[in-house]
């Protein structure tokens, strides 16, 4: 079944071709329909084509260490998936197969290269909008790196939490220590004064009692505190390890699309550039009388 050239303007990569190299890639691409849980392909399989949705939906899955199945994507009309694959020419790492009724552009890596040979200037658009989504990958990683592990703890710490937060860094303080250097030695002075009439002569057995029990209280508060200052650690390294491995993702993936566009884009160069005249050593081309 034919390709309608307008459903073309609603994949990402095919946004800024003018309306001739639209219908001259249309005129190569068919339609191919899935019913629903058909697979489309799985992983391991030969990547000759990549797909786009033109109705209903897909599912992309992977496997990860545990063999459990892991939603890579869930693709919806204008989406494209299957496509590094398809221009690696590599087997598919991922398994698609329809949620639905799905109707789906079948693109080959033929029918881009035709394109380019055709209409030379589709491979700069296509560039183009390959370097609109790395910048919108980089943007995305530094929205991800300015994440503060702290403010994303405190949204889901408990007032017990953030009430043993408070008390272990009061009784971190010199102002603690301060007062509690001051208390001991009022209470302690009074006391000796006293003499007779103290309610806790020396060796100030009450007051042994409440320090016992301030450090039987104050030991496990701090030991919260520890956990969650742990807890902030290991999350800032989880964000950092997520960030630098959806960066060197997102890299490696545009950078090989765009050498492989870059390398059809110079096989055209050579294709149109007029071949080089070349004179024989020691001759002269002379005019003709």
């Amino acid at each position: 079944m034919p390709c309608d050239p307008e459903e073309l303007r609603h994949v990402p990569l095919f946004q800024l071709l003018d309306d001739d190299e639209t219908r001259v890639l249309a005129a190569q691409i068919e339609v191919r329909r899935f019913a629903p849980r058909q697979r489309i392909f799985k992983a391991g399989d030969s990547a000759q084509h990549a797909y786009v949705v033109l109705s209903g939906s897909a599912r992309v899955t992977t496997l990860d260490e545990d063999l459990q199945e892991v939603v890579v994507d869930e693709p919806v009309h204008g989406d494209m998936f299957g496509f590094a694959s398809m221009l690696q020419q590599t087997a598919h790492q991922t398994t698609a197969a329809a949620v639905e009724e799905t109707a789906c552009l079948e693109i080959g890596r033929d029918d881009i290269e035709q394109l380019i040979l055709d209409r030379p200037a589709a491979a700069m658009d296509m560039l183009t909008v390959q370097a609109r989504q790395f910048h919108a990958s980089q943007k995305l990683v530094r929205s991800r790196a300015g994440r503060n592990p702290n403010e994303v703890i405190e949204e889901q710490s408990t007032f017990g939490q953030r009430l043993a937060d408070s008390v272990a860094r009061f009784g971190g303080s010199w102002l603690f220590i301060i007062l509690f250097a001051a208390t001991l030695i009022t209470y302690s002075s009074t006391n000796i004064i006293l003499k007779g009439r103290a309610w806790d002569p020396y060796p100030f057995i009450l007051l042994n009692l409440f320090l016992s029990m301030l450090a039987a209280i104050q030991a496990p508060v701090i030991m919260m505190s520890q956990n969650r200052q742990d807890a902030k650690d290991r999350l800032r390294s989880e964000l950092d390890f997520e960030v630098n491995r959806r960066s060197e993702t997102e890299i490696q993936s545009l950078s090989r699309r765009l050498a492989l566009l870059t390398e059809k884009v110079e096989d055209v160069a050579d294709l149109v550039r007029p071949p080089a005249t070349h004179n024989p050593p020691g001759c002269s081309q002379t005019p003709r009388n």
